[in-house]
């Protein structure tokens, strides 16, 4: 699958994602077969990161 290139577009989907479908991070990363660490990297570069307690990227 390939993810949205704009980190602020990327931020909704994995957001929307993990809200509607996927319990943890690790779920959806599998699911979209793409490394926890990918998704991780660029969020962190707009200044998000994973609250696995609320999961969701804030």
């Amino acid at each position: 699958m390939n993810l949205p290139n704009d980190p602020a577009i990327l931020l909704s989907y994995v957001n929307t994602k993990l809200r509607d479908d996927f319990p943890c991070l690790d779920e959806l990363c599998n699911s979209l077969c793409v490394s926890k660490e990918q998704i991780e990297s660029r969020l962190s570069s707009i200044g998000y990161v994973y609250d696995p307690e609320k999961n969701c990227f804030r």
